[in-house]
């Protein structure tokens, strides 16, 4: 399992918009591509999932995530803010990358946590702030992770 499986050209936004936690989620919920209805149902349970634990893991990155009906599979995108935006994260600085993922209640291929945790490990690369702020295209994007075996 690859992360770079998860994601097309169309989930990857290197100009997001919004000056806020609710606006950032709502920007990223957008690249899903969901209807109405179910844009609203993740965007409350997202918010409940940050009122409870900033998902700003520090060094301007973000993995919001929760597990919601509306999907009937593993949905991932990404998402930047050069400017970044005030997450509560974990050392108190802006995040700029934003890893959002979304999963049924129940999956069979179980992939969940465990693409919950290969984001954190990408992460926690000390060049990885500095090369996600470095892209310039989606496909760049997608070398990142081919590079980093992720």
């Amino acid at each position: 399992m690859r992360l770079r499986d998860f994601f097309t050209p169309e989930r990857v936004e290197l100009h997001l918009e919004g000056d806020t936690r609710d606006e950032i989620l709502e920007a990223l919920i957008s690249l899903l591509e969901v209807d109405d209805r179910s844009r609203a149902v993740l965007s409350r349970t997202l918010r409940r999932r940050e009122n409870l634990g900033s998902t700003g893991i520090g060094r301007g990155i973000a993995i919001p995530h929760c597990r919601s009906l509306v999907v009937t599979r593993l949905h991932m995108a990404y998402g930047r803010h050069l400017g970044g935006v005030d997450f509560q994260s974990i050392d108190d600085r802006p995040a700029r990358h934003f890893f959002l993922i979304v999963a049924p209640p129940l999956e069979v291929a179980g992939q969940y946590l465990p693409v919950l945790g290969r984001v954190a490990q990408f992460a926690k690369e000390p060049d990885t702030p500095r090369r996600l702020a470095e892209l310039a295209s989606a496909n760049e994007f997608f070398e990142l992770l081919d590079s980093k075996g992720v």
